[in-house]
């Protein structure tokens, strides 16, 4: 209790908006790797999700490279990169190891949530002479965008848990207070940053899950609110 105490303290003391790493400077570029990962990976997964889930073909493929993606140890892969890009590249290194694990959740969302339409409202679509495009764009994407914020939302939790590595490779961020913690064995710091991480980490879930719930289309979330009537009971015939 002690701890948790002193690592409040420590967090919200006025020192921490000064020095080598204030508290605000560090949450920003926390913030800069992940949504800079996000969006990348974003770019690269969603039109290959509408891909697969469109027309049914390499979902095998993609979920194979998914669950290797994932399997890569974070950690490993962005001093791996590192070494190979050199250490004046470090911060392309590491962004590209987040890309890496942010792509897997983004792509399963994508693919899911056309995945999960109703098949008759497309061959509905194309029975109205609607083409591939316009099926994709007013049918299928609007109604498969909340399992695509879903995925979304997945991936930012991930990447943002996995930039406290970048201080590793000396790049700043939440993780830095961690680090140094560890190193100095001042556990308070140590706690506060992880604090700050579980914090920032929480608050974006929350933006996202409020962003999930409002890509429902009205009419879906309507019926869920409607009350389920039940059956009037037939009497029997004497």
């Amino acid at each position: 209790m002690n701890l948790l105490l002193d690592a409040l303290a420590w967090l919200f003391s006025p020192d921490r908006l000064e020095g080598s790493n204030p508290l605000p400077h560090a949450m920003l570029v926390h913030l800069g790797y992940t949504f800079a990962a996000v969006a990348i990976a974003a770019l690269i997964a969603i039109p290959a999700g509408w891909v697969i889930g469109h027309t049914g073909r390499g979902r095998e493929i993609a979920v194979g490279i998914s669950g290797a993606a994932r399997a890569i140890p974070s950690f490993g892969l962005i001093l791996l990169l590192v070494l190979l890009l050199g250490v004046t590249r470090r911060a392309e290194a590491a962004l590209i190891a987040f890309v890496l694990l942010a792509i897997p959740p983004i792509l399963a969302g994508a693919y899911a949530g056309l995945e999960a339409i109703d098949r008759r409202l497309v061959d509905a679509g194309r029975a109205q002479g609607m083409t591939e495009w316009q099926i994709l764009w007013r049918i299928e994407a609007p109604l498969g965008l909340s399992l695509l914020v879903a995925g979304l939302r997945s991936a930012v939790l991930q990447v943002v848990a996995t930039v406290t590595l970048a201080a590793y490779v000396n790049l700043g961020g939440l993780g830095y207070d961690i680090i140094q913690g560890l190193q100095l064995r001042r556990f308070e710091q140590l706690a506060g940053g992880a604090i700050a991480v579980a914090i920032l980490a929480l608050v974006l879930d929350g933006v996202f899950a409020v962003l999930q719930r409002a890509a429902v289309p009205a009419h879906l979330r309507a019926a869920k609110r409607a009350p389920k009537r039940r059956p009037h009971s037939v009497p029997a015939a004497a």
